[in-house]
């Protein structure tokens, strides 16, 4: 009775028996952590994009250092970038159009990268979609003559013809499966006959869509035709001479357009030749 007293009194002062907490005999073991910034470990690297593009400079990446067996460039590879057409090629009205970029290998600060894939924005998408059309898909898994199997996506519309006075352009079903078998055969033969940055080429311009447009209008007439995915399947084994190649634009650079005598005022084409042939 006394101890349960004596523990009362105790408590009422604020005072507590050594020993008995176990939060103060632990006192130095808790001791806080130093808080430091994750970014002093890490280092940024540029992304460059292949030279078939206008603008080789995409952004940058940020990676940890190279500590121990981690390796920083083994954290950048497999790497994919997402990024906009209108950025790659300084033109704005190619902003509907997303690329994306795998890092393939990693020199000094830059990231070497290859396509990847490409990809419509949805606002694009949904702003084609209308009524008194019929939408009509297509996809075929093609490959490349330098291995690279993808998959590719194609979207088009029906329109009316010129002189039409009904409202609707809605194609029969018969015509639907002849403009999706002619869809498939045109990007099987488009993407079979070229390597893949080539095939790149076609993707920029909507080379391959204006083809579909132009052979399907007399089963149907189209309007805004598309490639509007491609998926890559399959990439063939790694070579370095070959990314190399890309992105060093060996073959590709052909020179500005240099002006003829004709387009300078005040000077002279020069025909001494011609007058030297013609006497």
């Amino acid at each position: 009775g006394r101890e349960r007293e004596r523990r009362g009194r105790r408590r009422e002062r604020g005072e507590m028996a050594v020993g008995k907490n176990k939060r103060l005999s632990k006192k130095g073991k808790g001791a806080k952590k130093r808080l430091t910034d994750p970014f002093l470990k890490k280092d940024w690297y540029d992304i460059k994009a292949p030279s078939i593009f206008t603008k080789r400079q995409v952004g940058k990446s940020l990676v940890s250092r190279t500590q121990g067996t981690k390796i920083a460039s083994e954290g950048l590879k497999g790497r994919v970038y997402r990024v906009s057409l209108a950025d790659l090629q300084g033109d704005e009205s190619l902003a509907y159009r997303n690329i994306q970029l795998k890092c393939e290998e990693v020199q000094g600060k830059s990231c070497l990268t290859n396509f990847y894939g490409m990809d419509f924005s949805r606002d694009r998408l949904c702003s084609l979609v209308r009524k008194w059309q019929s939408l009509i898909e297509a996809h075929v898994d093609v490959k490349t003559t330098d291995g690279y199997v993808l998959r590719l996506f194609c979207i088009g519309f029906t329109k009316r013809h010129q002189i039409q006075i009904k409202k609707t352009a809605y194609a029969q079903s018969s015509q639907v499966r002849a403009i999706r078998k002619k869809m498939c055969e045109i990007m099987t033969r488009e993407a079979t006959s070229c390597e893949l940055k080539d095939l790149v080429l076609k993707f920029i311009p909507e080379l391959i869509g204006k083809e579909i447009e132009k052979a399907c209008k007399w089963i149907y007439p189209l309007q805004n035709v598309h490639v509007r995915k491609v998926k890559l399947l399959k990439a063939p084994r790694f070579d370095i001479t070959k990314l190399m190649e890309l992105h060093s634009g060996a073959g590709e650079d052909v020179g500005a357009k240099v002006k003829s005598a004709e387009d300078v005022p005040g000077s002279e084409p020069a025909n001494d030749w011609s007058a030297e042939v013609e006497a």
